[in-house]
Protein backbone atom coordinates (compact mmCIF):
# COMPACT_ATOMS: atom_id res chain seq x y z
CA UNK A 1 0.00 0.00 0.00
CA UNK A 2 0.79 3.72 -0.76
CA UNK A 3 1.10 6.18 1.86
CA UNK A 4 0.83 9.96 1.41
CA UNK A 5 4.74 11.19 1.92
CA UNK A 6 5.07 8.89 -1.08
CA UNK A 7 3.19 10.63 -3.33
CA UNK A 8 4.56 13.38 -6.10
CA UNK A 9 3.64 16.82 -6.63
CA UNK A 10 0.41 17.23 -9.29
CA UNK A 11 -1.10 14.25 -8.03
CA UNK A 12 -4.27 13.55 -6.71
CA UNK A 13 -4.74 10.32 -4.25
CA UNK A 14 -7.89 9.06 -2.32
CA UNK A 15 -7.44 8.42 1.23
CA UNK A 16 -7.64 4.40 2.04
CA UNK A 17 -6.80 3.93 5.82
CA UNK A 18 -5.29 6.02 8.51
CA UNK A 19 -2.89 4.11 10.28
CA UNK A 20 -1.84 5.38 14.13
CA UNK A 21 -3.16 5.43 17.47
CA UNK A 22 -4.34 7.94 19.85
CA UNK A 23 -4.22 11.73 19.40
CA UNK A 24 -2.32 11.47 16.11
CA UNK A 25 -4.69 9.61 14.80
CA UNK A 26 -7.45 12.11 16.06
CA UNK A 27 -5.37 15.35 14.62
CA UNK A 28 -5.28 13.95 11.55
CA UNK A 29 -8.96 13.09 11.18
CA UNK A 30 -9.38 16.68 12.65
CA UNK A 31 -7.87 18.03 9.51
CA UNK A 32 -10.44 16.48 7.46
CA UNK A 33 -8.51 13.42 6.54
CA UNK A 34 -10.69 10.61 6.29
CA UNK A 35 -11.26 7.77 4.68
CA UNK A 36 -12.52 8.35 1.04
CA UNK A 37 -11.13 11.65 0.88
CA UNK A 38 -9.63 12.80 -2.27
CA UNK A 39 -6.65 15.03 -1.65
CA UNK A 40 -4.32 16.91 -3.83
CA UNK A 41 -0.69 17.55 -3.07
CA UNK A 42 0.36 21.43 -4.36
CA UNK A 43 3.80 21.67 -3.26
CA UNK A 44 6.41 19.80 -1.08
CA UNK A 45 9.01 21.80 0.56
CA UNK A 46 12.83 21.93 -0.59
CA UNK A 47 13.80 19.34 1.85
CA UNK A 48 10.68 17.24 1.49
CA UNK A 49 9.30 18.71 4.53
CA UNK A 50 5.96 19.91 5.31
CA UNK A 51 3.78 18.99 1.92
CA UNK A 52 0.96 21.37 0.76
CA UNK A 53 -2.32 19.55 0.26
CA UNK A 54 -5.70 20.55 -1.19
CA UNK A 55 -8.01 18.60 1.68
CA UNK A 56 -11.76 19.18 0.81
CA UNK A 57 -11.43 22.59 -0.51
CA UNK A 58 -8.95 23.99 1.99
CA UNK A 59 -5.39 24.30 2.11
CA UNK A 60 -3.13 21.83 4.90
CA UNK A 61 0.51 21.91 5.54
CA UNK A 62 1.09 18.12 7.05
CA UNK A 63 4.29 17.06 8.26
CA UNK A 64 6.03 13.55 6.52
CA UNK A 65 5.66 11.97 9.72
CA UNK A 66 1.88 12.08 10.01
CA UNK A 67 1.66 12.16 5.81
CA UNK A 68 3.48 8.24 6.17
CA UNK A 69 0.48 7.36 8.32
CA UNK A 70 -2.21 8.12 5.60
CA UNK A 71 -2.30 4.89 3.04
CA UNK A 72 -3.77 6.18 -0.45
CA UNK A 73 -5.00 4.11 -3.51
Amino acid sequence: MNTLNNIKVGQTVTVARLNGAGAVKRRIMDMGITKGVEIYVRKVAPLGDPMELTVRGYELSIRKADAEMVEVL
